[in-house]
């Protein structure tokens, strides 16, 4: 019998964080990941704005219908965007998570849900990303930042305008450099 897969790490869920550019309070309250073989109970769900991991919100999208608050849902790192390319712009909010600094399948997924999948609402980065990424996650679609752990926000912000131009296309910008005109 195969051993269940272990949950990685878990992405906090800070009461602040930056959005569009701003520091603003969090007004969604992630839920963790439950170990494979337990089910989410929906009776203890609290009220309210509520992100719930990809394959607890698949298993329970119906009945999740029926709540009045709304429901985003958090990608792991191994969950790809295609794995939700079809209610990708029916969700509010999307949170990607990283495991780890090192780990980049989440700027693909942020960018893959942007320019793919046509997803406009709240695109949020969670969990084990550092300040000299931000830029880099602003290009590939992210409006959110949700940091862990303490953090001195407002000086954080700053580091989304590190540099003022990139000769790529991003999410943010479709055009390369040398296709615009100064």
């Amino acid at each position: 019998m195969p051993k269940p897969a272990k949950l990685g790490p878990q992405p906090g869920n800070p009461t602040e964080l930056i959005l569009n550019g701003e520091v603003s309070p969090n007004e969604w309250q992630l839920i963790a990941q439950v170990e494979a073989g337990q089910g989410l109970d929906l009776a203890t769900l609290p009220a309210g704005r509520l992100i719930l991991p990809l394959r607890q919100w698949q298993n329970h999208r119906e009945a999740l219908a029926a709540r009045s608050d709304e429901i985003g849902v958090w990608l792991d790192s191994e969950e790809g965007a295609e794995l939700i390319a079809e209610e990708a712009a029916k969700l509010p909010l999307i949170a990607v998570n990283f495991p780890a600094f090192a780990d980049g399948r989440g700027f693909t997924a942020g960018r893959m849900l942007r320019e793919r999948f046509g997803f406009k609402g709240e695109l949020r980065a969670v969990g084990g990303f550092m300040r000299d990424q931000l830029t880099y996650l602003q290009r590939c679609g992210f409006n959110a930042y949700a940091f862990e752990g303490e953090q001195p926000l407002a000086s954080l912000k700053g580091s989304l305008s590190d540099f003022g131009d990139s000769y790529q296309s991003g999410a943010d910008q479709p055009l390369p450099l040398f296709r615009r005109r100064f």
